[in-house]
């Protein structure tokens, strides 16, 4: 069975931001030895509750902690929104509409609508800002939308809902570096590039336990 790193993420996940340039290392670093599969999480995907002035103040904290941490920007305007709705299934299927039709893009294209939210305070809940966010990226703004709206990209979407649930994924980020139906968790949660290297080349190397865990695989 091929090895594979498996990364489970999401798109208003502001620890995946602030992990946003350990996973770009990660790619540099060993993508010639083994690929990098991108898994979205769908941190709350589908819900339709308006954020409160005391949810505002959690997230304000955990963004707080992250840019502490990892020094990734932050535009604080967006705890300015009145009736905002941190639905994250439409930037989740965003970026799987990246992956499809260009998989390579997948991980760049994250990281593009990551800076795009929390960076630029833009909205991406809206599609219309998706498919925005898509062309300055460089996809054709009409063949995005028209893959982004296809039934393929929506069930592709929930599938990756789905597996995240399956492999037991709680927290993003997380990356599993795995083989067949074996892996081993080398991060759920934020965790700085050089223990990292250190647990992807130990793993590599054959000197990494992994435990037995479903025989799904992450989508290529």
């Amino acid at each position: 069975m091929t090895k594979q790193l498996a990364y489970f993420a999401d798109p208003m996940c502001s620890w995946c931001w602030g992990f946003s340039p350990v996973i770009s290392r990660i790619v540099a670093a060993f993508s010639y030895e083994v690929p990098v599969r991108l898994v979205l999480g769908g941190l709350s995907p589908g819900t339709d509750r308006v954020l409160n002035d005391e949810t505002k103040a959690t997230i304000r904290e955990h963004w707080d902690h992250v840019h502490e941490a990892t020094d990734q920007p932050f535009d604080y305007g967006f705890f300015e929104r009145d009736g905002f709705v941190y639905d994250t299934q439409p930037a989740c299927q965003a970026v799987v509409t990246a992956r499809r039709l260009d998989v390579g893009q997948a991980l760049p294209f994250l990281a593009h609508l990551h800076g795009a939210f929390y960076r630029d305070n833009r909205d991406v809940t809206d599609n219309d800002t998706l498919f925005d966010v898509a062309r300055d990226f460089g996809f054709e703004r009409d063949r995005f939308q028209a893959e982004y709206e296809s039934l393929d990209a929506f069930g592709e979407t929930r599938g990756d809902f789905l597996l995240s649930r399956q492999v037991g994924i709680t927290g993003f980020p997380a990356l599993l570096a795995g083989e067949g139906g074996r892996y081993a968790p080398l991060c759920t949660g934020y965790r700085p590039w050089e223990p990292l290297e250190t647990a992807i080349e130990q793993w590599l190397d054959g000197k990494l336990e992994v435990k037995t865990g479903p025989a799904t695989e992450p989508p290529a």
